[in-house]
């Protein structure tokens, strides 16, 4: 018996351990061009526990793999937001907004009319 919960208890630290160690999510992001791709992957990946993180600038799709064990998805959207792109239902600060450079400037229609041409 004894041995049997020692058994019961190390399968059940072995299964949570491997769990949610390559969690994968998807995010819609705003953004505009390529250095928009650059800012939102680095925020991402500068947050603990991102292995990976791809931002498409056409759907506006962030994908990732991370670890739930050390991060959650709220973080990382946090850390998006903080570099000044919005997330989801989640805008940016204005004083975050304000950060990217003005050829990022993607609520501004002017801008994002230019990058169409």
């Amino acid at each position: 018996m004894k041995h049997l919960i020692i058994l019961a208890l190390l399968f059940s630290t072995l299964s949570s351990n491997a769990q949610n160690k390559n969690a994968k999510a998807s995010l819609d992001v705003n953004g505009i061009c390529g250095m928009c791709k650059a800012r939102i992957e680095k925020a991402c990946l500068n947050t603990k526990g991102v292995k990976w993180a791809d931002w498409n600038v056409e759907t506006h799709e962030l994908k990732l793999i991370y670890n739930a064990q050390k991060i959650s998805i709220d973080s990382i959207k946090q850390s998006v937001l903080t570099v000044g792109h919005d997330v989801e239902d989640n805008t940016a600060t204005a004083a975050a907004y304000a950060s990217v450079h003005p050829c990022c400037k993607y609520r501004n229609a002017t801008v994002r009319n230019e990058h169409q041409d």
